[in-house]
Formats: C-alpha cells, structure tokens, sequence
C-alpha cells in the first residue's frame, strides 16, 4: 500500500496571510500529484483557534492564520476538488507543526495483510509543517520509505526550502 500525505494546501499558506508566489506555483503540481496517485490519500489541515495570537505559536509567528472555519483555514479550491475526486480520503486538523494523530493514523494503517511500502509527502511549508511531518512518519515507521516530492513543495522562502530538503535527505527521507 502506498500513502500521499497532501499537508496544509490552505488559501492561508498559498494565496493568503502567509502565501508566497512559490506556494501559488505548486498548485497544478500537487493537484495533478493527487489525482494521479494510486492509494490511499490524507490532507492535513494546520488549525488555530480565535485566540491563535496568545498561543506559543503564535507569539513566535503573530501573524493570524488558518483559524477555523475562515476561508483562510480552507483548503484551495483545485486541491480540494483533487481530493473529492478520490475514493478514499481522510483529512486531519492538526493544531502543530507535525501530527500525532497522523503518525498514529498511519502506523495503524500498517497492516501486515497490506503493509505500508511507500508514504509520499507534498505541500506546504517544505521548512515547518512538511519537515516535521516527515520525520514524525520516519519515526513512526522506521523501516518504510518515506519520500518528499520536492516539486510538490514550497518553503517560506526558496532557500529554506532548500535547506529542509537537505535536512531530510539526512534524515534517510527520500527527495524525490
């Protein structure tokens, strides 16, 4: 079995408070990405609350962002539609950086009648939410091949894409 994980493909990220021309850029890849895969498909979706500011996050990162139920927390249009188109679907809110419920989610979906062979990773932002996702799935499930498709990735800044891309190439995360 092989899983894509499509993280936080938000207006929020790519068009809104905290988009980026790169991030507005990614989006026919990882819509065709979608619907051209073959599994099972997960969505995660980065969620504050009203009072994100008094957060830790964001005391860091004041900028108000994908708090719910906003158009801003919504995933973009196309990636969405590229979703629905699939069979099987599972979306997560996830109030971090990296999902426990995600890991958790995965690691009981490695079924020894179907293992896991391949999880896939595309989205946003290469440097926070798409990083440590990948290193909490590398962490969950050792022995699986864990993969980013860089095309399918945009960081807050291109060299800090490129730096995480790095980062997890040590980790044994597969750039692809």
């Amino acid at each position: 079995m092989n899983i894509l994980v499509v993280v936080d493909m938000q207006k929020d990220f790519i068009d809104g408070s905290l988009g980026t021309k790169e991030a507005v850029a990614i989006v026919p890849a990882v819509v065709e990405k979608i619907r051209e895969f073959d599994g099972k498909v997960i969505a995660t979706r980065d969620t504050h609350a009203k009072d994100y500011l008094e957060s830790a996050e964001g005391r860091h990162l004041p900028v108000v962002h994908c708090v719910k139920d906003t158009p801003g927390w919504q995933i973009n249009v196309e990636v969405d539609e590229a979703l629905r188109s699939k069979s099987e679907v599972r979306i997560i809110d996830k109030p971090t950086f990296g999902s426990v419920e995600l890991g958790e989610y995965i690691k009981r979906s490695n079924d020894t009648a179907a293992p896991i062979e391949k999880i896939t990773l595309v989205g946003l932002c290469t440097d926070i939410c798409v990083i440590s996702n990948a290193l909490l799935l590398k962490a969950y499930l050792p022995e699986v091949t864990v993969e980013v498709d860089i095309s399918c990735c945009a960081g807050v800044t291109p060299q800090s894409h490129e730096q995480a891309a790095e980062a997890m190439k040590m980790c044994q995360i597969e750039i692809v």
